[in-house]
């Protein structure tokens, strides 16, 4: 074989090694060695897991319980708030007239019920009886010119006509005194009870409405159910918001403890203690650690949330969430995905081989 031949055959087959072993080297990288922060030591004593960093309180994604339009937002992205604080609210004029009404008609309603409660005035009262005196005058007036006219008629000095007027005009004031006495009864007599029964219920229907436009009114407000910061700011002023809808104004969280949530695999659930040391690692922080502790375990297996999006990913192993709180206040921001390690409780020794 000429030797120009022999030497490109040489050098043909030391670049399919070459390749070979380039190959190689990257499966072996990306399928079995661990991490670079990882010591290959620690693969077998440790479990490791994917992870979100969270705040204490989870994230809590304030909404609305009625549909409105969004008119102010008092906070920004990083603002420390504190419980009950006002942090947005939606247009709400309707519901404040609504409310200034209600609170106008129960004013009225009170007024109506402690006068049926107190009766009539004094002047009224007063009133009343000096036309019950006036009308006994009259009809004692009556009754003797009644009187004086029917003698006169018996001897013939009156005519039938006269007495006959005289006798209407006494009956007349007896029907007025008789309305009199009645109208001063009224008037000085205490409420009956189905009177008072009605104002009372009045009065509370005028209370439950002003209630109710107290309720809507504080629909149209967000205020912060916990002591925190504010981690994202979703929506902007004028937009429309509806309860209908996962349409959350603002999120926050309290930061005071960061937590990890960890998926741990189902093959090393067995291992899990609550208090157990662990730490985590982030990308972006190099090869520093963040050290913590287990402080819950999950009772149920699911499926995988956080992903890592490696090309041999599994997605469909079932997986129980752990998690971890971290010591200190790590710089570490809500939402990054972090590789999280737990120091496993030694495997408890069966009673074969301890004989």
């Amino acid at each position: 074989m000429p030797r120009a031949k022999v030497l490109r055959l040489v050098l043909v087959m030391l670049g399919v090694a070459a390749v070979a072993a380039v190959i190689g080297g990257g499966l072996v990288g990306r399928g079995g060695n661990p991490p670079a922060h990882q010591p290959a030591a620690l693969a077998d004593t440790v479990i490791s897991a994917a992870g979100k960093v969270e705040p204490l309180s989870e994230e809590v994604r304030l909404g609305v319980s009625i549909t409105g339009k969004l008119d102010e937002v008092l906070v920004e992205e990083g603002d420390r708030v504190a419980t009950g604080q006002l942090l947005a609210r939606l247009e709400n004029a309707d519901w404040r007239a609504r409310l200034a009404e209600a609170e106008a008609t129960i004013r009225i309603r009170q007024a109506q019920l402690a006068r049926l409660l107190n009766g009539a005035r004094l002047e009224e009262r007063q009133e009343a009886a000096a036309a019950v005196r006036e009308t006994e005058a009259v009809v004692e007036q009556t009754q003797r010119d009644l009187d004086r006219y029917a003698a006169l008629g018996r001897e013939g000095w009156e005519s039938p006509q006269v007495i006959e007027k005289t006798r209407r005009d006494h009956g007349v004031a007896v029907a007025k005194l008789a309305a009199a006495g009645k109208h001063l009864a009224v008037v000085a007599a205490n409420a009956r009870d189905d009177e008072r029964a009605a104002a009372e219920a009045e009065l509370q229907l005028a209370l439950a409405q002003r209630d109710e436009a107290a309720a809507m009114l504080a629909k149209t407000e967000i205020r912060s159910p916990i002591s925190g910061i504010v981690l994202r700011k979703h929506r902007r002023i004028g937009e429309m918001i509806s309860e209908a809808q996962d349409m959350p104004i603002l999120s926050i969280g309290d930061v005071s403890v960061l937590r990890v949530r960890a998926e741990i695999d189902e093959v090393d659930i067995a291992r899990l203690e609550v208090g157990q040391a662990a730490w985590v690692h982030a990308d972006a922080f190099g090869d520093r650690r963040f050290p913590g502790h287990v402080s819950r375990l999950g009772v149920m297996l699911g499926r995988k949330l956080i992903h890592t999006d490696q090309p041999a990913e599994k997605l469909d192993d079932k997986v129980l969430e752990v998690l971890i709180d971290l010591d200190g206040q790590p710089p570490l921001p809500v939402g990054l995905r972090v590789d999280a390690f737990i120091v496993p409780a030694a495997p408890a020794q069966s009673s074969s081989a301890t004989k």
